[in-house]
């Protein structure tokens, strides 16, 4: 009898970012679970600034 795939994923891979899907470069602080790439699109429509350059 095989488990299904949803029940064996532990650890980072259990994690996807909500927007696309994505396991790599996760943000979790705050709750977020996006990812870095999709936080450069949507950071400041969440009340994010951008500092520095």
């Amino acid at each position: 009898m095989k488990i299904p795939q949803d029940e064996r994923m532990k650890g980072k891979n259990k994690r996807k970012c909500r927007i696309c899907e994505g396991a790599n470069g996760l943000i979790r602080k705050y709750g977020l679970f996006i990812c870095r790439r999709c936080f450069r699109e949507v950071g400041e429509k969440l009340g994010f600034r951008k500092y520095g350059r």
